[in-house]
């Protein structure tokens, strides 16, 4: 009965049948024959030409992909709540070298074009003021929040007036994709994104994450950068196994959908405790300190997200038979 986040999720069986099956010699670090297929399974997904990337973690894709956009001596634009400024201990300003997160509000954690249009207005082009030269979003956002396509093309519209590189922390791309029924490229390339950090391990994945690159220059340094960095495994056909199991026959997609439809369980029986409307996998509510005591004691594992608030998050290995206790204990406060 954990609902604390979805990290904490199994592996889908397929997932492990990859690693089984990518058992046997092949070269080493990313030149085996399994690393080979992931431009072309990448590039069907998205319907284009894209250079793809694996890695191990989230942080280090989101941050691999910022140093491709950004100089040490400048900045990226991105929400106060982001994974990349909350959640990953200065990372991208260590794999930039030294490049300033800069901060900006939005309702559901999510950034507006007119937000981000008046924060680059108001710098001065002169040596005293860091000067930006990327956004970063994520989909879904910290608040379980969906950009649509035509949100993140109105971003796009203002990183190209600005020659801005934008990049998308897709942590719960599938998330996002699942719940707007649009095709992975409406919500990336054919909106304006550059980059994209393309999310497994929430999703049924074990420990291989995606870095899609859609303008494939940005990709050249960052095959350096990602041994640099120490992510360039030597046995790196296990993770590219992963991804591809994932990709086959759209179960990345079908595992997003499972987790959505658990957090809409949850959020019918949350009523007017919810916080923020539910988008994807994650359910923010009002409980107090004694509500949330009650249902720990009662076996339930979730995330305090600040004073008088939680979030709970479903997987995809939950069925609506684990949901539902959980939320017939939240409808009975």
């Amino acid at each position: 009965m954990r609902f604390f986040s979805d990290n904490a999720a199994s592996v889908h069986p397929k997932v492990l049948e990859s690693l089984v099956e990518a058992n046997v010699q092949d070269t080493a670090y990313d030149g085996d024959s399994l690393s080979a297929r992931l431009n072309g399974a990448f590039s069907d997904l998205f319907e284009t030409e894209v250079e793809a990337l694996w890695v191990a973690t989230g942080t280090a894709a989101n941050s691999l992909a910022l140093a491709a956009m950004c100089q040490p001596h400048q900045g990226v634009i991105c929400h106060r709540e982001a994974h990349i400024e909350q959640d990953e201990a200065g990372a991208p300003g260590f794999f930039t070298g030294g490049a300033k997160l800069m901060l900006l509000d939005g309702e559901g954690a999510k950034l507006s074009p007119e937000s981000v249009e008046a924060y680059c207005a108001a710098i001065r082009d002169d040596v005293h003021q860091v000067q930006p030269a990327a956004v970063s979003i994520t989909n879904a956002s910290e608040c379980g929040m969906v950009y649509r396509p035509d949100e993140v093309a109105g971003l796009a519209e203002v990183c190209k007036a600005r020659g801005l590189g934008l990049h998308m922390d897709g942590a719960r791309f599938a998330n996002a994709v699942a719940t707007l029924g649009c095709s992975p490229a409406d919500l990336t390339w054919k909106a304006g994104v550059d980059a994209l950090s393309f999310g497994f391990v929430k999703n049924g994945g074990m420990s291989a994450e995606a870095l899609i690159f859609f303008d494939r220059d940005l990709a050249a340094d960052t095959h350096y950068r990602r041994k640099r960095a120490g992510h360039l495994q030597s046995k790196g056909r296990y993770l590219a196994a992963q991804i591809l199991a994932m990709l086959d026959k759209d179960l990345w997609l079908d595992n997003a959908s499972a987790a959505n439809e658990g957090a809409q369980i949850i959020a019918k029986a949350a009523g007017d405790r919810l916080i923020y409307p539910v988008e994807a996998n994650e359910v923010f509510i009002r409980l107090s300190a004694d509500e949330a005591a009650h249902l720990r004691s009662i076996g339930f594992d979730f995330y305090d997200w600040g004073a008088g608030q939680a979030r709970l998050v479903t997987s995809w290995n939950q069925s609506a038979e684990d949901i539902r206790p959980l939320a017939e204990a939240i409808a009975s406060l």
